[in-house]
């Protein structure tokens, strides 16, 4: 490390990419700025003089923190998901930063932040790390205590769950992703005709208490009924993205990140027959997600350079 006392000049240097390591690994941009300053805070009171990485240092110091933050977000996870609608979720809970998380979100991949949630938290470092930075097994295993091929397996199976496991064939889910595509797009823009064309005469729609407006399930027939409930959804559309959803293409709606409700369709020909709305938060976590745009996910945001990159000096670390 440069001896010189620059240390806020060096650190931020790296404030960027440790910013975004650390919302890819926590899916908060509000937890990602906690742990980049706890980083800082970190670096201030070390003698990193023997550092010769410091991106590197930083790296290590900023997963241990996610990791640590995952294990405690995990062991309250026994009290039900966050079921607000996603006008309260944008109310500012993230410290006035509502509408920058959105954004963040949607750079990442709703699917995949929903998806990611779902891993243990040493699954999510190691794929996050290895899968999204390109951070090799060598340096992940210690900081999830494991050895390298433990790390490896780690980032396997997180792997596995993050592309799901499609149940129909590849046409039959090109075929089902054009038409939620379709969905989708017209229940953003509030285009009920192009809903109503998109729906069987026939259609039913069931949405669970916790999914529908009132604290009672609701049951909808009829396209023109069905569209209307679709064009009355459009600001939650917006926090929508088309998902593998129990082997079938699906939507999942995740504000800022956060599962809140998921739609499971039923797709003949080119209409939609029967959508299920699910928000009970016992179904939601019972549920196979996956990511459709698996290769768009597993891209390395950006491999890290040698001096970025976590190498053999943990005990250093604070």
């Amino acid at each position: 490390m440069d001896p010189s006392g620059r240390p806020l000049e060096q650190f931020e240097e790296h404030r960027v990419r440790l910013r975004a390591v650390a919302y890819r690994m926590l899916g908060s941009a509000s937890e990602a700025d906690d742990a980049v300053q706890e980083a800082w805070l970190r670096l201030s009171r070390a003698d990193t003089s023997a550092v010769e990485n410091l991106g590197g240092w930083l790296t290590t110091v900023v997963a241990r923190l996610c990791l640590n933050m995952l294990r405690t977000r995990r062991s309250r996870r026994e009290e039900p998901l966050d079921v607000e609608e996603p006008a309260a979720v944008l109310g500012g809970k993230d410290g006035g930063g509502p509408e920058q998380e959105a954004l963040l979100a949607d750079s990442v991949g709703l699917a995949l932040l929903v998806v990611l949630d779902t891993l243990t938290p040493a699954e999510r470092i190691a794929f996050v790390l290895h899968d999204l930075f390109a951070v090799p097994f060598d340096a992940i295993g210690p900081m999830v205590e494991r050895t390298p091929a433990a790390a490896r397996q780690l980032a396997s199976r997180a792997r596995r769950r993050v592309k799901g496991v499609a149940r129909v064939p590849e046409a039959d889910l090109a075929r089902q992703r054009r038409v939620v595509d379709a969905f989708l797009a017209a229940s953003r823009e509030g285009d009920f005709e192009a809903l109503v064309a998109l729906l069987d005469p026939d259609i039913v729609l069931r949405a669970d208490a916790a999914a529908g407006p009132t604290a009672l399930p609701v049951t909808l027939r009829g396209a023109r009924i069905v569209a209307n409930g679709a064009s009355a959804a459009s600001a939650r559309a917006r926090f929508s993205e088309p998902a593998l959803v129990n082997g079938s293409v699906g939507l999942v709606t995740a504000p800022l990140g956060r599962l809140h409700v998921v739609l499971g369709f039923t797709v003949v020909g080119d209409r939609i027959t029967a959508i299920e709305v699910i928000g009970d938060p016992d179904r939601l976590r019972s549920l196979d997600i996956g990511v459709l745009d698996v290769s768009r996910a597993m891209a390395p945001t950006r491999k890290l350079s040698p001096a970025e990159s976590p190498s053999g000096s943990a005990e250093t670390l604070p």
